[in-house]
């Protein structure tokens, strides 16, 4: 871990980006590699929005984690900012190294420095090594989500 560099994701990142995206169980039936159009325009709405940062962690040069960060203005809770991460990835040969620890707390400071009262994220019922990390974290399993596929 001594060589990681975090850093906000260039377009030429997007291929290993994906690639991340679908390594897994759930990504490889969700993540069509081969959309290029789609994902490029997704790629420059996330870039172009202050509210929104694209992470990619490099170790010796290869991409080898990723998360969006989005920072949520809002008027519940007082007007109280919100950071929200989602599509957390770590290439299957680095699980288990405290990358994603450290993607988290770069990922939780960026929030306190952006003001955020709040840091909340959304994980697949599917995934309970992931529910499991993120509560060794410190996150609480506090609300129901629902989604409404259009």
């Amino acid at each position: 871990m001594i060589n990681l560099i975090f850093r906000r994701a260039e377009i030429s990142d997007l291929p290993a980006i994906i690639q991340l995206l679908s390594d897994d169980i759930l990504g490889a039936l969700r993540e069509k590699q081969n959309d290029n159009q789609k994902n490029l325009d997704s790629f420059e709405e996330i870039d172009k929005d202050p509210n929104q940062f694209l992470l990619v962690v490099e170790d010796n040069n290869i991409i080898i984690g990723t998360l969006q960060l989005t920072f949520i203005p809002g008027l519940a809770r007082s007007g109280m900012r919100r950071g929200q991460i989602e599509a957390v990835r770590i290439a299957s040969n680095k699980r288990g190294e405290k990358i994603g620890e450290a993607m988290f707390q770069w990922a939780i400071e960026q929030c306190r420095n952006a003001g955020c009262g709040l840091v909340q994220l959304t994980t697949d019922k599917l995934r309970p090594d992931a529910h499991r990390f993120y509560e060794r974290l410190g996150f609480e399993s506090s609300h129901i989500g629902y989604k409404l596929r259009l």
